[in-house]
């Protein structure tokens, strides 16, 4: 225990990482979607991608039973479900890419999809028609093999809501189920791999907690009559995530 609790306080860039998961605690318990799209751009600078995706499933598996019982009532849980089963298919995908791929060309993939997330719904994309059920699975499916690349396992489903015209409720309800299912699903894929070891159940320990506190207290703040505050502060934080994990800078 001495040694892997060494492990841990020796991880590079643990405070920023404690830091970084902090705040996205605060910005998924109220938004509902985030965390990915916040941490990991920042872990990509301190840890392998591997190691990212692996902290990033097992610390949303830790807390995100806190948010559950909200989103279950107020989710649209056939259309999550939807989305969960074709990205239950995909994902081994994007981890078979994860092993072929370095840690620089991976950290690009991430920027860019976080990038490209950030400017489509701050440029105020929107979706007016109806989603049926083959395209549906087509965007769980994209969302499975980019969290099971990259650890993010949100933008895509996160762009499609927030496109979208739903009220704050049901996105907030929607992304926090299907996001829960998807952890599930690439945890699982994991084990099967062995590629989760010691040393990163107890970083992802570690880092549950603070991330679970501030998840809880982003949970406290939610309103739906706040939808605008809602995205404006989303996309704020979204973007200095981008803009602070870009390759360019080390």
């Amino acid at each position: 225990m001495p040694d892997i609790l060494a492990q841990v306080l020796a991880t590079p860039g643990l405070v920023w990482l404690i830091l970084t998961i902090s705040v996205a605690g605060i910005v998924r318990g109220f938004t509902g979607f985030g965390t990915a799209m916040i941490f990991v751009p920042i872990a990509g600078i301190f840890l392998q991608p591997a190691t990212v995706v692996t902290v990033m499933v097992l610390t949303g598996i830790a807390s995100t039973a806190a948010l559950i019982p909200r989103a279950w009532r107020q989710a649209s849980r056939a259309e999550v479900g939807l989305l969960a089963l074709a990205a239950m298919i995909t994902v081994p995908v994007g981890l078979w890419f994860l092993v072929l791929l370095d840690q620089l060309t991976v950290r690009w993939i991430v920027a860019a999809i976080v990038g490209s997330t950030f400017i489509l719904l701050v440029a105020g994309w929107r979706f007016s028609g109806t989603i049926r059920w083959p395209g549906l699975l087509m965007i769980g499916g994209a969302a499975g093999a980019i969290g099971g690349l990259t650890g993010l396992t949100g933008p895509i489903v996160v762009l499609f809501y927030l496109a979208g015209k739903s009220a704050a409720q049901t996105i907030r309800a929607n992304t926090i189920l299907f996001l829960a299912a998807l952890d599930v699903v690439i945890a699982g894929n994991l084990l099967l791999r062995g590629t989760v070891g010691l040393a990163e159940v107890a970083l992802a320990a570690t880092l549950a907690v603070p991330y679970f506190i501030t998840t809880m207290i982003g949970q406290a703040l939610f309103d739906p009559k706040l939808e605008r505050f809602y995205r404006v502060a989303a996309y704020a934080v979204i973007g200095l995530a981008v803009v602070s994990g870009l390759p360019l800078w080390g």
